[in-house]
């Protein structure tokens, strides 16, 4: 197989140039192995006005049955009729992308040492190919495939299907086409992008596709493979239609177009789940040091904080007799799988950022061997909760569980507006902890928030005092609780807010044995100047924490609020 690219230039700029960015001398034939036979660079032509580099494979056929896929899944439709009678060393196909990558490695990554700066300018571009397999394999295949997928990265593209046999042109048109690229480009995007789209031209692999498939396909395909409209059957193609694989790629290029929108590093974003493989989530080991740490509730058996926390959800869900729920910011699906065996909820969407957690969450879950009928009551999806979504909107609840601590400051109004402004369930549970009562923490040095991930903890008057401005400012009612084994000088570990769309807040269930001293506050809608003081039974008086006075000092700093 055969490919060969070419440029123009001038004196000032000669187009030898491009024998610097390929790293391949002009005057040199050179041969290189790769998995799948021998490779071949030499230059036709090479003056300061006209540059032509061609690079020829030699496929081995022992060497591709060896190391091929031979019949299995997605593998060359030739090798249902032999093995060694085949187009593979005549079509452009994954194996002449692989030795792309093999012959040109530094030149995909757009680095030339030898003329610093080269390799960020565009120069004209002519990628010849004689012969490409443009399979339509249940899509429009031949020269249309190569428009739709070279066209919008900015490629002329001359594509012509090749007859059967030209002698008798009646019997019609092969899979095959003879394409002609051109564009004024960078080579590195250029070389990147035949590297991608070669394979999906071909519609299959001649080799196993591993996972390390999709970091190969992200790699290559940064900067333009995100924003293209054939994405999705780019990745499909690319990946051999393997399924698991192409989900993958979706939510890490999904993951990657959040943190770009927030101006931050995709691992920030994605940090749900411990990189320690011990399956233990934030709300684990706080749940652990609640058990440990509390004190004067060793003489009696107490559940862990975070089923506490999970029962209060729970119980203020079903006073709002919500049947639809969202789970916002669901982590690894705890509470997804708890709200599943209540029969009274006929549909759960868990949202998180999180691709790891989410893929926790569905093998928690068991979704691969989970009942139909249970399946669609519940749904995952990728999402930031600091943009509106279509998605949210008409549900009955929604539930913001451990979740506003992780946000900075600055970014709260925008989940606020996304959550009760645009989505506007007919209810909202928040629970985030109190961080009067870390002091009741052995573990936990002093100054210091619960998790390293937490932006910000709120006191009970501080949480209070955002709870009613929100209220205030979108309508609802609301009613804030306690969580967790009480205390009469710092309160309880977790506070709880429940809204109500357009009513005020309701009375609390009975109290329970941890908390039966420590009565809920009920604030509905008011103004700004009612709203800044109130005084709780069992609870300090609180203020509204506007001034610039009032400072919460965490292990990121102190956050003035």
């Amino acid at each position: 197989m055969f490919i060969s690219i070419s440029t123009t230039g001038t004196a000032e700029r000669p187009a030898t140039d491009l024998g610097f960015l390929l790293h391949k001398h002009p005057d040199k034939v050179q041969r290189f192995s790769t998995s799948h036979g021998e490779a071949h660079v030499f230059y036709p032509e090479a003056t300061a006005e006209t540059c032509t580099v061609a690079l020829l494979l030699d496929v081995d056929p022992i060497a591709l049955v060896r190391k091929g896929r031979g019949k299995g899944r997605g593998g060359s439709p030739d090798f249902s009729l032999a093995q060694y009678v085949n187009d593979r060393s005549y079509a452009a196909s994954s194996l002449l992308a692989v030795a792309l990558r093999t012959v040109f490695r530094t030149a995909m990554k757009g680095v030339c040492e030898t003329r610093p700066g080269l390799a960020d300018q565009p120069m004209p571009l002519r990628i010849s190919l004689p012969a490409v397999p443009a399979s339509g394999a249940g899509e429009s295949g031949g020269a249309a495939l190569v428009g739709r997928l070279f066209e919008p990265l900015g490629w002329q593209v001359a594509a012509e299907a090749i007859l059967l046999d030209e002698a008798f042109p009646e019997w019609g048109e092969s899979r095959y086409v003879r394409v002609e690229l051109s564009a004024t480009a960078r080579l590195a995007d250029a070389l990147q992008q035949l590297y991608v789209l070669l394979p999906v031209l071909d519609g299959s692999k001649h080799y196993w596709v591993a996972p390390d498939e999709v970091d190969k396909l992200l790699d290559a395909g940064e900067g333009w493979l995100a924003e293209h409209p054939e994405l999705n059957l780019i990745i499909r193609r690319y990946l051999a239609r393997r399924w698991a694989l192409a989900r993958t790629a979706m939510e890490r290029l999904e993951l990657a177009r959040l943190a770009e929108a927030d101006d931050r590093e995709a691992e920030e974003l994605d940090n749900a789940v411990d990189d320690e493989n011990t399956g233990e989530s934030a709300d684990g080991r706080e749940a652990a040091e609640s058990e440990a740490g509390a004190e004067g509730t060793a003489d009696r058996k107490r559940t862990s904080l975070a089923v506490q926390r999970r029962e209060a959800i729970l119980a203020a869900l079903r006073e709002t007799g919500a049947a639809r729920i969202l789970d916002l910011g669901c982590g690894q699906g705890e509470l997804v799988g708890a709200l599943l065996k209540d029969t009274r909820v006929t549909e759960v969407l868990g949202v998180d950022v999180s691709t790891r957690a989410l893929s926790a969450a569905a093998r928690k879950l068991r979704f691969e061997r989970m009942p139909e009928r249970q399946s669609s009551r519940v749904r995952l999806a990728q999402g930031a909760l600091t943009y509106t979504d279509a998605r949210l909107k008409g549900y009955d609840a929604a539930v913001l569980s451990e979740v506003i601590e992780h946000l900075d400051l600055p970014r709260l109004p925008a989940l606020e507006y996304a959550v009760f402004g645009a989505a506007r369930p007919g209810a909202v549970v928040v629970t985030t902890p109190n961080v009067e009562y870390n002091v009741r923490w052995e573990t936990l040095p002093a100054g210091h928030v619960r998790h390293a991930d937490h932006r910000f903890e709120w006191d009970r008057a501080q949480f209070l005092a955002w709870a009613q401005r929100v209220a205030d400012t979108y309508g609802y009612g609301v009613t804030v609780r306690p969580v967790g084994p009480y205390d009469e000088e710092v309160g309880a570990p977790t506070q709880l807010a429940l809204f109500r769309l357009g009513a005020a807040g309701a009375e609390p269930d009975a109290a329970t044995e941890a908390d039966t001293t420590a009565p809920a506050v009920i604030a509905t809608p008011t103004t700004a100047a009612s709203a800044a003081t109130t005084t709780t039974p069992g609870a300090a008086t609180t203020a509204t924490p506007t001034t610039a006075a009032t400072t919460t000092t965490t292990t990121e700093g102190s956050v003035t609020r």
